[in-house]
């Protein structure tokens, strides 16, 4: 604050329970069914009460070029296996990391706060994703084994946070922020796939 510099904090989905069958929005009640829903919760929390002016940017399903993330294991492992199973019972929407770079840049141009949510655009299980990925994964030359995606119910797949059934996020108030449509997340994904190196 001494600075004149802005604060803006990337959240997350997990912060809602998935009991919805409707895009959540910013106002609705938060309810983790996870420490690390909790934790993004708490942190959202003390930054607001800490720096009112600050900025809080919910997304979900985040991919890009580079790190761990459902894409690049997607890729690697379509390279190795003939088969692979993927969870089809958890409806959310990709998030391409340029996009929300974009929108990011978007709000701290327009010297927003509060909170907001950001997506690609469309509604997606995981398998739905994953299938979108090798298609065009092999339209596109990448080296592509597996010819069988299998869905499979989030109880065949554990993890160690437990993740909302339906973590849409509703983008309503950033769109009055942004100056170009959202992409829908399978455009994103096929511009993604054509800057990555393979």
């Amino acid at each position: 604050k001494s600075y004149g510099g802005r604060l803006l904090q990337v959240s997350t989905d997990f912060i809602f329970d998935g009991s919805q069958s409707t895009p959540f929005r910013e106002t609705d009640s938060a309810n983790p069914l996870s420490v690390y829903g909790q934790s993004k919760w708490e942190g959202e929390k003390a930054v607001l009460h800490a720096i009112p002016g600050a900025i809080i940017l919910r997304t979900a399903w985040v991919y890009g070029e580079y790190g761990n993330n459902f894409v690049r294991t997607m890729l690697r492992l379509a390279a190795e296996r003939d088969e692979l199973g993927v969870v089809e019972d958890q409806l959310g929407t990709p998030s391409w990391t340029y996009d929300i770079a974009r929108a990011i840049q978007a709000l701290l141009a327009a010297e927003a706060s509060g909170i907001f949510h950001f997506t690609n655009e469309g509604v997606a299980s995981w398998y739905d994703f994953a299938v979108e990925i090798i298609n065009t994964a092999r339209e596109l030359g990448y080296p592509v084994k597996t010819n069988r995606v299998k869905p499979i119910p989030t109880a065949d797949y554990p993890t160690l946070a437990t993740r909302p059934h339906y973590s849409v996020l509703s983008k309503g108030k950033i769109r009055g922020f942004l100056d170009y449509d959202i992409p829908h997340w399978r455009e994103s994904l096929h511009a993604m796939l054509l800057r990555n190196p393979h």
